[in-house]
């Protein structure tokens, strides 16, 4: 069975277009280059590195989410507190797992 995709609206278009230009300004060759000040852009970011990091449904040990994180910046205590902040990530018992 053919899905196709509803054509994007003109904010949705929008939306992406910020997130790109984002991505573009605060990634450098796969790094973080600064945690962005401004709320959207740090979301965006958030959102971003939530994706490369929770990549597989399960949890994670904080040890090994500390690790992955590294890779893209030092401060991943702040990475992590901002991801569980906006919902993206949870954290129980020392274990995180993505969040929507």
């Amino acid at each position: 069975m053919h899905r196709t995709m509803a054509p994007m609206t003109a904010d949705e278009a929008e939306d992406a277009a910020f997130e790109a230009r984002v991505i573009r300004s605060f990634i450098r060759e796969g790094r973080l280059t600064t945690i962005p000040a401004r709320e959207r852009r740090r979301q965006v970011i958030y959102r971003y590195l939530r994706d490369q990091v929770f990549n597989e449904d399960r949890t994670y040990p904080e040890k090994e989410v500390n690790q992955r994180l590294a890779l893209f910046h030092p401060d991943v205590a702040t990475i992590r507190r901002g991801m569980v902040d906006a919902g993206l990530v949870t954290r129980q018992a020392g274990e995180y797992r993505r969040g929507s």
